[in-house]
Order: structure tokens, then sequence, then C-alpha cells
């Protein structure tokens, strides 16, 4: 092996998505496992200490070419200990000491962030953000995750919960009530979930025809995807959804902008895979309402390392803890 590698993990509620990447952001080998959150999650960590074990000899590896394990975790992570503060999904209590379960768990140096995170951190080392070091990521997908990146480095806040975008307040009196226990949130609207919400909501309102309505009728539930193709096709209702979404979304964005500046906004997760039809209603709202020097220097961006983003953001931790050292 004539490179050390990292271990790039991505946890998820359901799915863990793991990494052997080199250090120039190459994905040498990627496998999935499912995520055991039985038991209070005590077996998180121990499965994946274990798969990695059995990949590396699967391979012919030898544990003392890695350097670390660096993993994104959905929740908010002190970075500094490596606690995650909560995590609803996975079965863990509050401040559960993950960095010193995963490096007693693997015996390697271990980093932890948030997942979207370290989405970000994996779009500005080998993604859309093409090395920009003042970057901002937007994850589009069952909620809305965001990671700010300033100076190249990921904006952490007082306790771990900087960059939660999905939950600044886009609609202050009569939203949508949000996971998080507040009501109004971006996540509320531009979540692959809140489109649908909207949709559904919009087609009972007017009751009108079209191929959305076929939609929903024939399979007795719509996807965000739905809702975007039928507003390409030119259905009215669906269209309607996606002004408003592009409304909140391109307004945020441009306040988001208007604090931090960033030479890049990247839009990710699931709903970004409708491309043109998401990013250019949301650049003109952005447009109208970003401070002009701004709108000049500050592009907008889809993602382009889709489910890889968060293993390769988790390894550039490691690599910049082991730079450290």
């Amino acid at each position: 092996m004539p490179d050390k590698w990292l271990v790039g993990v991505d946890l998820g509620g359901t799915t863990t998505k793991l990494a052997f990447i080199n250090t120039y952001g190459e994905i040498i080998e990627k496998w999935e496992i499912p995520t055991d959150n039985s038991e209070l999650g005590k077996y998180i960590t121990v499965n994946i200490a274990k798969s990695i074990d059995q990949k590396l000899e699967e391979l012919g590896q030898i544990k003392q070419n890695l350097l670390g394990v660096g993993m994104g975790a959905p929740g908010p992570v002190h970075y500094e200990t490596g606690v995650i503060l909560n995590a609803v999904n996975l079965g863990w209590e509050d401040n559960f000491p993950l960095k010193d379960l995963l490096e007693a768990e693997t015996s390697l140096p271990a980093a932890i962030d948030n997942d979207a995170n370290c989405a970000a951190l994996g779009e500005m080392w080998k993604g859309a953000g093409n090395g920009a070091k003042d970057l901002v990521c937007i994850t589009l997908g069952t909620g809305v995750g965001g990671g700010v990146i300033a100076g190249g480095n990921i904006v952490q806040g007082v306790n771990g919960a900087g960059g939660e975008i999905g939950h600044i307040t886009a609609i202050p009196k009569g939203g949508a009530p949000c996971n998080c226990g507040k009501t109004g949130c971006l996540e509320t609207i531009a979540s692959a979930t809140g489109i649908v919400r909207l949709a559904k909501e919009e087609l009972a309102k007017t009751n009108a025809s079209g191929e959305l309505k076929d939609r929903l009728d024939q399979n007795g539930s719509l996807t965000a995807k739905d809702v975007y193709d039928c507003a390409r096709n030119g259905d009215m209702v669906a269209a309607k959804v996606v002004d408003e979404v592009s409304f909140h979304l391109g307004l945020t964005l441009a306040n988001i902008a208007n604090t931090l500046n960033p030479a890049k906004i990247v839009l990710g997760g699931g709903v970004s895979k409708a491309g043109d039809r998401l990013l250019e209603p949301v650049k003109r709202y952005f447009d109208q309402f970003a401070f002009r020097p701004v709108r000049k220097s500050t592009e907008l961006a889809l993602a382009t390392l889709g489910n890889d983003a968060g293993v390769i953001g988790a390894a550039w931790l490691v690599k910049k803890h082991s730079e450290h050292l």
C-alpha cells in the first residue's frame, strides 16, 4: 500500500456508508452496512469496527496502514470532544461519547462531525466547491441539512449546532410544525417531505385537475420528483409549488450569503436531482434578495458527489486531524 488510507463513515438512521479513501480524496473501496440502533444503539460502533476489519481482510490489507476514521453523524456534534449532543434516530442518549467509543472499538484515531458538515467538506475537497474555502452546502433530502465553511474550516458554533440552515424560520407565522419543535422552518418547505406536503395541500385546496393530480390518484402518494417532473411538463399546481419552494429557498440563501459572502452555495441531496428545474428559479429569487456585491460574487451550483459526499468529507476530517499531530 504506497499511500496511507483514510476511513470515511457516513452514519445514517437505517444505513451506514463506509469507504477507504486515499489522502488525495479518491475512493479506493466503498460499502454499506445496516445501522443497528437496538438496545440504545450500543452495537453501532461495534459493527462499524467489525466491518472495517472484515473489509481489510478481504482486500489483504492491515490496519496499521490506516491513518484514522472520520465519521459524519446525524445531529449536533461537539467537535473537540466528539460528543454527539442529540441523535433521535440512533437510540443513543443525549451527550453520547461517540469519538471515545469509536476509537476504543477500532483502535484508530477518530474525528467526528455532523453529517451535513461532512457533506459540505466533501463538496469543498473533491466536488462542486472545487477547492473554494468559503462555501455553504445545503442538503435537500428528507430534511434540510446545512454546512458552512469559512476560511476552509467548518463553522461549528458554541455547541456544534452551527450551520443548522434547515431550522432557519422561513415562515414566521402560520408555518407547518417541524420535528425540531418549532414551526415554519425551512425544512418544512424545501425538504422532499415539505415539497410533498405543499403539493397535497395545494391539490386539496384547488381541487385542480392535471398530471400531478393524476399521479396522486394513481399511486396514492407523491414524491418531490413527481412535483418537479410535473412542473417541467407544464402542470400548473406543480409549478405553483415549485415557485413557492424556490421563493423561500432563494430568500433564505440570499440572507445567508449577505451574512457570510461565500464563493459558492452548493445544493445537494435527493431534491437536487431536479437539476436546473430546481436551480434556475432559486437563483432568480436569490438574485432578487441578495446584496448586489454578494450577488455578483456568490455562485449557486448543484452538488456533484451524490451519496459519496459524506464519506469523503469524513475522510477529510481524519486527514486534517493527522496533519495536526
